[in-house]
């Protein structure tokens, strides 16, 4: 499952994902993962998410993107849900691609049984209308 934060630039979206993080990190059962292009807000996350710091990778587009979720989620059974702010930087995902992009994370989190929480910097009404189920908060 992909769920959506959308809203333009500098509205929230990171603040509502690390507290969706925090809070969901107290009744999970499974590895909690989150990435990020910074190590920025490494304080803000409680100690048992796994913080990935994207800055650290050279990612060029988005296959390498997806190539590097598909390692992430081979390497651990556990994995429960993964929490991607800033998607758009860190994927390098391209606006005619994005759709896409999105039912390939959405099949990989049905094979592999984990979820996907993205903040997206981007009003709704910029967004493809087969995307807009996933909206979980538009800010």
């Amino acid at each position: 499952m992909v769920q959506l934060i959308v809203g333009e630039k500098g509205k929230g979206k990171t603040k509502v994902l690390l507290d969706k993080v925090n809070t969901e990190v107290k009744e999970a059962r499974g590895t909690l993962v989150y990435l990020d292009k910074s190590r920025k807000h490494m304080y803000e996350l409680n100690n048992k998410v796994r913080l990935i710091d994207m800055s650290d990778y050279d990612i060029q587009n988005s296959s390498e993107f997806l190539g590097f979720l598909s390692g992430v989620v081979s390497q651990d059974n556990d994995l429960e849900k993964m929490y991607l702010d800033s998607f758009i930087k860190i994927s390098k995902v391209k606006d005619e691609e994005f759709a896409e992009v999105l039912t390939r994370l959405n099949t990989m989190g049905e094979k592999y049984h984990v979820s996907f929480v993205l903040s997206v910097s981007k009003d709704e009404k910029e967004l493809p209308e087969s995307v807009k189920e996933m909206i979980l908060v538009s800010i």
